[in-house]
């Protein structure tokens, strides 16, 4: 006898097939992962930076700005690096 969770897997494949990856996706995924990796941390320290200098300079206004432009430019590198994922899975 199947158990839930084992009949909900087996819906959920009926209605939308798991779609192999080659090893050739998984390099390229594999690529465009450590690349939106780096380009996010590349941001984080040079905003980071900014907001340290803010507070430090007594611009305390500023640092609300920067902490919601960081959010958003995560933000969109993490959608980017999804919409080029499956580009590729595509």
């Amino acid at each position: 006898m199947k158990s839930a969770y084992e009949l909900a897997m087996e819906r959920l494949e009926k209605s939308s097939p798991a779609v192999a990856v080659t090893d050739e996706q998984r390099a390229e995924i594999a690529a465009i992962d450590a690349r939106f990796t780096s380009k996010i941390a590349e941001r984080e320290l040079f905003l980071n930076d900014l907001i340290a200098k803010a507070i430090s300079s007594g611009n305390y206004q500023e640092v609300p700005e920067l902490k919601t432009q960081l959010a958003r430019e995560i933000a969109g590198f993490r959608s980017d690096c999804e919409a080029a994922k499956e580009k590729v899975r595509g």
